[in-house]
């Protein structure tokens, strides 16, 4: 199921840069800050510093406490520093992400502290200047996937971040508060909605809309082909049961692009009133679509999840198993809004998936 033309005519075709809200930073410095984050990150933190990269903080249990943006850079004494990038937002059951990395530090000389009043994140796309870099696919049996970089895909250190996340997502850069990046001046300035838009297209899943916290798995949440899970480095918390789901488990669910109908069609720039946004958390539930008569496809099992939403597209939780059965026409994804009309029903809406242009198909190189 490639990207329906009726998407790709709802994202900004001119380069767009984007001050991005809703996001705080950490900053982590000290002689042991790369040995620290090298214990509690997903990915391997390297010595010396590589740059920056992408990655996630795992609760024991193997789920999701965020997925971070790594910005490398240097302290005033030369040493490696990191400034962590993530989502804020989080259920009042769960902890904050500060206060929760200061109970790992114990006697390891670091300093952690918000910086979030210094710094401002902006994403630019449309008007890539670095060469892609080649890579290949690796997957386990459980269907867990990851690719393998010729060199490093994230950028240098002190660089502006290179978002390989997934083709087109373009570069992310941290600014000092008020300022605005070199982008700014070769770029058209778009909004959060634009962003929002430009990475649901691309089927990439971002924060705790899409990946809530102490609930999400990290290969549901496609964090392996993201680039944001190393199977093979040392421990690190939360490492037990993903290693083990890669070798034995099975992955049942992934977060998918999806269009989401009634309206019938989309066009560019439509009033936002005439396709309003959904309330996140929203069941998907699956159906068959044979008439009485014909042969019988066994009830699907469970539902799925919608997340972020905008312009009649979203990216949902789905499994993979009803998935398939949307692809072969015998099944169809349907959800029901919250409001209810004048007769008090609901009139449903449907889910339709696609696998985004990026995602592996096969193995080798992209």
């Amino acid at each position: 199921m490639p990207t329906p033309a009726s998407v790709r005519a709802l994202v900004r075709a001119t380069p767009t840069a984007v001050r991005l809200q809703n996001r705080a930073i950490i900053s982590v410095t000290g002689s042991q800050a790369a040995e620290f984050l090298n214990g509690l990150l997903s990915s391997a933190v390297t010595t010396p510093s590589r740059g920056s990269f992408f990655s996630s903080f795992l609760h024991a249990q193997g789920r999701v406490i965020c997925d971070v943006i790594v910005h490398a850079t240097r302290d005033a004494k030369s040493q490696s520093a990191y400034l962590i990038e993530y989502d804020p937002t989080v259920p009042e059951d769960v902890p904050a992400l500060l206060p929760m990395l200061k109970r790992h530090v114990l006697r390891s000389k670091v300093r952690l502290r918000d910086a979030t009043d210094e710094w401002d994140v902006w994403a630019a796309w449309g008007k890539e200047t670095k060469p892609n870099i080649s890579k290949r696919w690796t997957r386990a049996h459980s269907g867990a996937i990851e690719p393998v970089w010729e060199s490093w895909p994230w950028g240098a250190e002190g660089e502006a971040f290179l978002d390989r996340r997934a083709n087109g997502m373009g570069v992310r850069r941290l600014v000092k508060k008020g300022d605005r990046p070199q982008e700014a001046a070769t770029h058209d300035e778009g909004t959060p909605d634009d962003y929002l838009l430009h990475r649901i297209v691309r089927g990439v899943p971002e924060g705790s809309t899409d990946i809530p916290p102490m609930q999400a798995f990290p290969m549901d949440s496609n964090l392996d082909v993201m680039g944001g899970v190393d199977f093979r480095k040392g421990c690190y918390v939360g490492q037990e049961l993903t290693v083990r789901t890669y070798h034995k488990g099975v992955i049942r669910k992934r977060i998918l692009p999806v269009l989401l109908t009634p309206p019938t069609s989309i066009s560019p720039r439509a009033d936002s009133q005439s396709r309003p946004r959904l309330t996140p958390g929203l069941d998907i539930r699956a159906s068959t679509t044979q008439t009485p008569g014909e042969s019988r496809v066994p009830r699907p099992r469970g539902t799925g999840k919608l997340l972020s939403n905008i312009d009649g597209v979203g990216l949902a939780l789905l499994r993979l198993e009803q998935v398939e059965g949307v692809e072969k026409g015998d099944l169809k994804f349907e959800l029901r809004e919250e409001n209810v009309d004048v007769t008090g029903n609901s009139s449903p809406r449907f889910a339709t998936p696609w696998w985004p242009d990026w995602w592996p198909t096969s193995e080798g190189a992209t």
